[in-house]
């Protein structure tokens, strides 16, 4: 009987001494877990923080990047518009030729072209220089299209030959600051000008035919047919032909025109 109550003992002493710590040990690993959930939650909370202010910060500079360039597009679209209407005015200028007034004319309308080129196409210069040109090509090629026959009429006109994109390119040069990449005219502009080119030709044919200057009408409607000849071998390697492609059936249209009124 002793012994079974002191076995009973023995077995509540070692159960309670043993237990005791154990539940210690369990306070404190529940404790430690707390405390490091805790420090995981503070750190996430610090890293979503830092990571919420990098995306602002980047958001905030693709916001700025296309307000910037929104304005510039805007800037830029403004110059194309005061080149084209210049422009205009330089190809109005030359229509006003005749046999007796040839070199007067003229010398007025390349006065007019190097002010456009000086005022209007300086603008365009500094607004483009440096930056990339075909991003914002479509907002200055009309312009440039329109410089582009005012500058081949006006060369024709004079010397009978057709000013090539070298030519007006070198004319851009001392716009632009040595430091930097110059505006270039681009190869399609080029060609979209040359190719309306061929209206203000055909106008100026029939005034030479009205005026008994067939010879220089002839001579015109040579010119005009070269050019429609090696652009109809042109285009259909064009990627970006679809303009071209309208033009080139006005471009037709004119030479009929032409040969219709010799």
């Amino acid at each position: 009987m002793l012994l079974t109550r002191l076995a009973s003992y023995t077995v509540h002493w070692l159960f309670t001494m043993t237990y005791k710590p154990q539940r210690h040990l369990l306070h404190q690993g529940t404790a430690a877990a707390l405390q490091s959930s805790a420090k995981r939650a503070r750190t996430m909370s610090s890293t979503s923080e830092s990571s919420s202010s990098s995306f602002k910060d980047a958001f905030g500079n693709y916001a700025n990047y296309l307000n910037n360039l929104n304005e510039k597009r805007e800037r830029v679209v403004k110059a194309s518009r005061d080149i084209t209407m210049n422009s205009k005015k330089v190809i109005f200028q030359v229509h006003r030729i005749s046999k007796d007034n040839r070199d007067e004319v003229l010398d007025k309308a390349e006065k007019d072209l190097a002010a456009v080129t000086e005022r209007y196409m300086l603008k365009l210069v500094k607004e483009l220089q440096g930056t990339d040109f075909w991003k914002l090509r479509r907002a200055y090629s009309p312009g440039v299209q329109e410089y582009v026959e005012a500058a081949t009429f006006c060369k024709f006109c004079r010397t009978g030959t057709l000013l090539n994109l070298d030519e007006i390119n070198a004319t851009l040069l001392p716009l632009s600051e040595p430091s930097v990449e110059p505006l270039q005219i681009n190869v399609l502009d080029y060609l979209l000008g040359l190719a309306d080119l061929t209206g203000e030709m055909m106008r100026l044919a029939i005034g030479r035919i009205s005026d008994g200057e067939l010879e220089y009408a002839k001579k015109i409607c040579q010119f005009v047919r070269d050019i429609y000849r090696e652009l109809t071998l042109i285009v259909p390697y064009m990627d970006d032909s679809s303009d071209m492609k309208t033009k080139m059936d006005t471009m037709l249209q004119s030479v009929v025109k032409i040969e219709n009124g010799i």
